[in-house]
């Protein structure tokens, strides 16, 4: 089995150097990267993504995170795994991957908690993240990779 899609680095070589100034920028330190890939599986969940999800939750147990976490990101408003950093976070990628019933998606209300545990700085890096994972969701959805098996072995060869 193979990806809808030629391997898009091949097509396009100068994705190579954009998704490293991503991957660059949301590890600036000035938010842990636990949260950040927290953040990322709970936004893969959100758009409904397999290849998302599976990735994000490797990332994850290849850097430690217990599973109890991992597997509670979907909930985690009522799991007791969660800083409240972390909560703040997940409640941000909620309000921007999610419309809103009610008004603004992202609340000042909301932007007021998340600013309490994150300077400037943090929460650009946070909204960074956001648009780190998003930037990938139609080559996520449009290419359809195989979830769990490395991205260079699952690329359909380009057509000439």
């Amino acid at each position: 089995m193979q990806s809808r899609l030629p391997n898009p680095l091949d097509l396009i070589p100068e994705l190579r150097e954009l998704t490293a100034a991503l991957f660059k920028v949301t590890g600036n330190g000035s938010v842990p990267r636990a949260t950040i890939a927290l953040m990322q599986l709970r936004a893969g969940q959100i758009v409904g993504n397999t290849h998302l999800t599976v990735l994000h939750t490797g990332t994850l147990r290849r850097t430690g995170e217990p599973e109890e976490r991992i597997t509670a990101v979907a909930t985690w408003p009522d799991a007791p795994y969660f800083t409240e950093p972390e909560r703040a976070a997940l409640a941000l990628v909620e309000a921007v991957l999610q419309p809103s019933t009610h008004g603004e998606r992202v609340s000042d209300e909301l932007y007021a908690r998340v600013a309490t545990h994150y300077d400037d700085k943090a929460l650009a890096t946070l909204t960074m993240a956001i648009g780190q994972v998003t930037f990938l969701v139609p080559l996520a959805v449009l290419g359809k990779p195989l979830p769990g098996k490395p991205l260079a072995e699952q690329w359909r060869p380009v057509s000439a």
